[in-house]
């Protein structure tokens, strides 16, 4: 057994300063890890014990830790000159913008932020400001970042959410104290992949904006069924609200682009973060420039305000230039090779449940992946909360770390894999789910 004794001693030295010990609640996971150092694909914690990591720090690490050529960047952005000058404009940050927007064509226009929650509130906003709505549409199951439109009805239990209805919505469910109930009435959650729930909704409400992940991938990874993405662009220009593509998970994992590059329906906003940037803190917002225009509108009574000290600070956006042209490189070779290696593990994973008589399915788009403890991949939150095998998922998650495979101890939670890894690593893995199958360990 691996034991942590380290790991406890740094933990309660910083609850004495630190409320919980953690900067960040949804880190406090139990075993609580310190980790000290990473590399590639491994993972090494404060009592010496190395992991293979699927977990990605979230799914940023598209390129694995520390990646060379990202390093690099970081390091001339500190030794160059740049600073954070705090007036004007950068040839660094229009470099950026150029990137991203002569690869993706959706992207009119874009800024920068620090996080995908504060990308996602300016979305937002905006979207209020250009329609003069102020409701907005959610999924029951999605996460769209920590602020009050959005924080909530993320894994609201069915004995609190109530059966499934459709058409119709959801009660708003918050995941956080301190949201006000009169801004609460703003905000109608739907299941996903039900587009005549998102019709229902815009017929009674006006509706500002509708915000989606495209694949849900906080609940694992939800994908949508063939034509959901297609009516959600059709709803939206047919009643007006803006469609933002919350592709801060998705963005830049699945392809150079996300669900939008995937799908080939573009929404009127998109969101980015996470691989973006391969673990530097950027969050990028772009979309039509009609919309984006908003930030710069000359009547200042629809104005929206789009301020941040930090954004596009040198470093981040260094960082997320470096991991860009990564990506793009020698035609995308970097997504074959993560395609492949996403398919050893899917394959892998699924002959071990076969072998062993347990019912599951993997779920997988390109780099991102779960297993689904129930006999077909879910379609929205109710079905998976009804069908899937919590207490399952979250003892193999036990294991597999006990056995050096770092996977988030929360149960549904996405597998996320790097370009670092190593057919070697994901069939150690695979042994290693394997053997956490044995009817010994069931």
């Amino acid at each position: 057994m691996r034991s942590y004794p380290k790991s406890e001693e740094i933990l309660q030295r910083n609850r004495q300063y630190i409320p919980g010990g953690v900067v960040s609640v949804n880190r406090s996971v139990s075993p609580q890890i310190v980790f000290v150092r990473a590399q590639g694909s491994l993972l090494l914690d404060a009592d010496g014990n190395k992991y293979i990591d699927y977990h990605a720090a979230f799914a940023p690490h598209i390129l694995g830790h520390n990646h060379p050529e990202v390093t690099a960047a970081v390091e001339r952005a500190l030794h160059d000159g740049s600073s954070l000058f705090g007036a004007g404009t950068t040839e660094r940050e229009g470099e950026l913008a150029e990137l991203l927007c002569t690869n993706l064509p959706w992207l009119e226009a874009v800024q920068f932020l620090n996080t995908g929650s504060e990308a996602t509130a300016q979305a937002i906003r905006c979207a209020r400001a250009a329609t003069r709505r102020d409701h907005i549409a959610i999924m029951q199951g999605g996460y769209n970042g920590w602020h009050n439109d959005v924080a909530a009805n993320l894994a609201t239990p069915l004995s609190v959410l109530g059966a499934r209805v459709s058409p119709g919505e959801y009660p708003f469910h918050p995941i956080s104290a301190g949201i006000p109930p009169a801004h609460q009435h703003l905000v109608h959650a739907v299941n996903f992949n039900d587009l005549d729930s998102v019709r229902w909704l815009a017929e009674r409400f006006p509706l500002a904006a509708l915000i989606t992940e495209p694949a849900l991938q906080n609940i694992g990874v939800v994908p949508a069924r063939p034509g959901y993405l297609e009516g959600l662009r059709r709803l939206a220009d047919e009643f007006g609200f803006v469609l933002i593509f919350d592709e801060v998970k998705t963005g830049f994992r699945h392809s150079f682009g996300g669900c939008a590059a995937n799908s080939g329906v573009r929404p009127d906003l998109a969101v980015y973060g996470k691989a973006v940037a391969n673990g530097y803190p950027m969050g990028v917002l772009g979309g039509k420039k009609s919309l984006m225009d908003f930030f710069v509108h000359p009547d200042a009574s629809r104005r929206v305000l789009l301020a941040g000290t930090y954004n596009a600070h040198p470093v981040p956006t260094a960082a997320t230039i470096a991991t860009l042209r990564v990506l793009l490189a020698d035609n995308q070779a970097v997504y074959r090779h993560l395609e492949s290696l996403g398919a050893r593990l899917e394959q892998g994973l699924a002959s071990a449940c076969e072998r062993s008589g347990v019912t599951a399915r993997v779920s997988r788009i390109g780099s991102a992946l779960c297993v689904y403890f129930m006999d077909h991949i879910p379609v929205d939150w109710h079905d998976l909360a009804a069908h899937h095998d919590f207490t399952l998922d979250e003892r193999i998650r036990q294991e597999l770390i006990e056995r050096g495979s770092y996977v988030f101890p929360v149960a549904t939670k996405q597998w996320s894999i790097s370009a670092a890894h190593t057919k070697a690593q994901i069939d150690e893995t695979v042994e290693s789910f394997a053997a956490s199958l044995s009817p010994s360990r069931l």
